[in-house]
């Protein structure tokens, strides 16, 4: 990696950015899955700033109180606080820490980046809420009354995970009997995709938030009619999130095989995305920044590698091994137009940032 690092070196020459570092990380069997989220995630940068000012706040606390959240926030204040500019790191403590916390990654088999992603962050949404819970008992124990009825439901904690990560959607059905509109709310740290054979993110999501109809046995209870009618359903991003994540559905289950397949199909993603279908005036605006591939022929093994933009430079990054790519290598990982090709590199978690929020 010496080698690797110093080509990096050289390539960004006198353009290597100012006070950041490119670390490679130690694979510890199959912790490839693991590796290119963190690496996605650690070039998110208010979120990497999050844990590392967390990580100043707590680096005091005892092994005892050690969990995900200590492990990840050590690690990455680790790499950004490296005097090299490159090299690798072992997240050693973080992935024993992983395996401990859930079982599903405690062997050395072939784990779903995705599946590690979804967990990894409604983790370190429970932590925070504890530790939000239990400063505000020691608040209320230690401090005056503030004339609040015991008994009174708190408002959910949203933290510095949500203020990132979180967006809602709204779920609306329309009664086709008296017209009547229900709608629901629910949020997400992620959106997954339906994928077909020569298609794009923007198509795709216009199939997430595609009309359907409820009719014949999937028939709708409309609280006006009192019964059971024929209805129209449709999802729509009420709040789209500052960072967009989206993962393609690129594993589906096939009756007829008993078993997943991976699908190569071709899915283009841009650059710049604009969200049209949400519920806000203006059409949202993203830029990608990180996308998680997977490479390999079928679900149950392969590998993961990420490639990540840093000061409008893409990197690809594949567990020690860290080098710079051109921006059009990108099309190369939108997979296959047809179903039988030699690549089988494909995008599978997209992550894109808000242009109007504070950019990554």
């Amino acid at each position: 990696m010496g080698v690797a690092g110093s080509k990096l070196e050289k390539a960004l020459g006198d353009h290597f950015p100012e006070g950041e570092r490119y670390f490679g990380l130690e694979n510890f069997g199959n912790t490839c899955y693991c590796n290119s989220v963190l690496q996605a995630l650690y070039f998110c940068v208010p979120f990497r700033e999050q844990l590392v000012e967390y990580y100043s706040n707590n680096k005091n606390q005892g092994d005892g109180d050690e969990n995900l959240l200590t492990c990840l926030a050590e690690l990455f204040t680790q790499i950004s606080s490296q005097k090299k500019k490159t090299g690798v790191i072992a997240p050693k403590r973080f992935v024993q820490k992983l395996r401990k916390e859930n079982d599903v990654f405690r062997g050395y088999m072939h784990q779903d980046a995705h599946e590690f992603l979804n967990f990894l962050l409604n983790h370190l949404v429970d932590i925070l809420e504890k530790e939000s819970h239990k400063a505000k008992n020691q608040a209320v124990a230690n401090g005056p009354s503030n004339g609040q009825v015991n008994g009174v439901k708190q408002e959910p904690t949203v933290t510095w995970v949500h203020k990132y990560f979180q967006g809602i959607l709204t779920n609306e059905t329309r009664c086709l009997r008296c017209e009547t509109v229900t709608a629901r709310d629910e949020t997400f740290l992620d959106l997954s995709l339906d994928i077909e054979q020569n298609s794009s993110i923007t198509s795709c999501l216009k199939n997430f938030s595609s009309t359907e109809t409820l009719n014949a046995e999937d028939k709708f209870f409309c609280d006006k009619c009192c019964s059971l009618q024929e209805a129209q359903k449709r999802m729509k991003i009420k709040k789209p999130p500052r960072i967009l994540v989206i993962h393609l559905k690129r594993f589906k289950f096939m009756e007829q095989l008993n078993r997943h397949k991976k699908l190569s199909y071709r899915v283009v993603f841009p650059l710049e995305l604009k969200l049209s279908n949400t519920m806000e005036a203006a059409d949202s605006e993203y830029s990608l920044f990180a996308v998680v591939v997977h490479v390999g022929s079928g679900p149950n093994h392969g590998h993961y590698v990420s490639l990540v933009k840093s000061h409008n430079h893409w990197l690809f990054f594949d567990d020690e091994n860290v080098e710079m790519i051109d921006e059009s290598a990108i099309q190369t990982f939108f997979g296959s137009a047809q179903e039988y090709s030699n690549n089988t590199d494909h995008g599978y978690i997209l992550f894109y940032e808000s242009i109007v929020a504070d950019k990554c």
